[in-house]
């Protein structure tokens, strides 16, 4: 049952997200912001009412539990969009993973742009989904082994994934210790199925055997 369910959400999350310039008027187009590693794009309960495009870099979601700990529900690459609520403050933190390039969408007082807004929003609610599936496994191999998974299918499936988050904020995102995280990593490379080119890259060597993994 996982493996049917996962393989029909990827192959939703690979189909092309339209870029807000496309759907959106240039006048509500803000220009680049920049922001360095790990500075604040907005904070949990600031009032809501943009979303954002990922130029270049990415970032994380995220909220603080009561005991202090911080659960991950998301990252951001570039392309992507964030920043959709419900209502009209934001229920999480969002921050710049390393250098990053954002671009503001601020929505005109009383404009009803709910037909532009949809495609991408349901492309965020699949995502949301995704990472349910993963950390509803009990296996903390096939979580780490999912997380690649996308992480390639979300770079154009290339073998050679850049991985800009670190052991920490992986582990934080799939429910795991940053101590598990390094050791699926390091049992994944004694298999033969992934390279660590280095800390912020890896080369899918078994492309199969990870798919399975994952799966």
């Amino acid at each position: 049952m996982h493996a049917y369910t996962t393989s029909r959400i990827a192959a939703q999350s690979r189909t092309p997200q339209p870029h807000p310039s496309e759907v959106f008027h240039p006048a509500l187009l803000q220009p680049l912001n920049f922001f360095s590693a790990g500075a604040e794009i907005y904070a949990q309960g600031e009032k809501a009412g943009a979303f954002y495009q990922v130029e270049f870099g990415a970032v994380r979601i995220y909220r603080l539990l009561a005991d202090g700990r911080r659960q991950i529900s998301a990252f951001h690459l570039a392309g992507e969009t964030f920043g959709f609520e419900a209502g009209t403050t934001h229920h999480f933190f969002a921050e710049a993973v390393n250098a990053t390039g954002i671009r503001v969408f601020r929505l005109a007082a009383g404009a009803d742009m709910s037909g532009q807004l949809l495609p991408l929003a349901l492309k965020g609610l699949t995502r949301a989904q995704e990472h349910l599936l993963v950390l509803g496994r009990q296996n903390a191999t096939e979580r780490v082994a999912a997380f690649l998974v996308d992480m390639a299918e979300r770079q154009g499936d290339l073998r050679q994934v850049e991985l800009p988050m670190s052991r920490m904020d992986i582990g934080d995102y799939l429910g795991l210790t940053i101590e598990t995280v390094s050791r699926v990593f390091t049992k994944l490379k004694e298999r033969g199925v992934i390279r660590l080119i280095n800390l912020r890259c890896v080369e899918i060597v078994k492309q199969d055997a990870l798919h399975l993994m994952s799966e």
